[in-house]
């Protein structure tokens, strides 16, 4: 061999696609396709609003041993994220909001049914009471004084602020012409066609929580639940199907 890449080959080049005769079969499986004896479903309560305080909430007394609070979780932790950047601010996020909902759509109950349609009727059968708070919505209004604070224990709305000297100081200086901008990034949002879905199950065989995750970040997600829940990685196996879209939302 002379080390010569031959045409086609190498970094760049095309390469087949080994799933499309499967899908275009219509032979593909996804997380809604995976059923397994006796599941149940689970709907969530969102929060309607962007920043409130919970002051009530109320299960269906029909209904009660089927609809889940933060505090019916008992042995669930927060997810805690850390960094050794300076400036990043800690804050710690329940698997459900509890006294506070900080944006539209965190989860505040979980309800459990035998079909996806009776978890979504449980779902609209709780009630909860909000005192709402201002809304945040720009990173200019989350600096502004008097802002409403997300998390007090900061002291302000900023999640990190950090710097760095390029050495350009002297040359700015100096600089017969001088421009400056202010910019701020548009809002983005993806929207595959597939949304977010988990199927879990018990694994007592092998004493393993299974889970078939619509994710492109399985370790990721098999070390947040190990987290959540004090068990250790190795108990936790996250095994994706095919992901109907990502683009970075997954």
């Amino acid at each position: 061999m002379d080390g010569t890449v031959p045409p086609g080959a190498g970094i760049g080049a095309r390469v087949h696609r080994k799933e499309d005769a499967r899908h275009l079969a219509g032979h593909g499986q996804f997380v809604g396709d995976i059923r397994i004896a006796g599941m149940q479903d689970v709907a969530f309560l969102r929060s309607p609003v962007a920043h409130a305080r919970i002051l009530a909430r109320r299960k269906p007394a029909d209904a009660a041993d089927r609809v889940f609070f933060l505090a019916d979780l008992a042995g669930v932790k927060p997810m805690v994220t850390r960094s050794a950047i300076p400036g990043y601010k800690l804050s710690e996020w329940p698997a459900m909001a509890a006294e506070r909902v900080r944006y539209v759509g965190e989860i505040i109950a979980m309800c459990v049914a035998a079909s996806r349609a009776e978890a979504e009727d449980l779902a609209e059968r709780v009630e909860v009471d909000f005192d709402e708070r201002p809304a945040i919505t720009s990173c200019a209004a989350g600096r502004a004084e008097g802002a409403a604070l997300l998390h007090e224990h900061w002291g302000d709305n900023l999640f990190l602020q950090t710097s760095f000297d390029t050495g350009l100081a002297p040359v700015a200086a100096s600089a017969p012409v001088k421009v400056e901008l202010d910019l701020s990034c548009a809002r983005q949002a993806m929207h595959p066609m597939e949304g977010k879905g988990v199927v879990a199950w018990w694994d007592h065989r092998a004493a393993q929580l299974v889970v078939h995750s619509s994710t492109q970040v399985p370790h990721l997600i098999r070390a947040g639940l190990a987290e959540f829940l004090g068990i250790p990685q190795a108990m936790v196996r996250v095994a994706p199907p095919d992901v109907g879209g990502g683009f970075g939302y997954k």
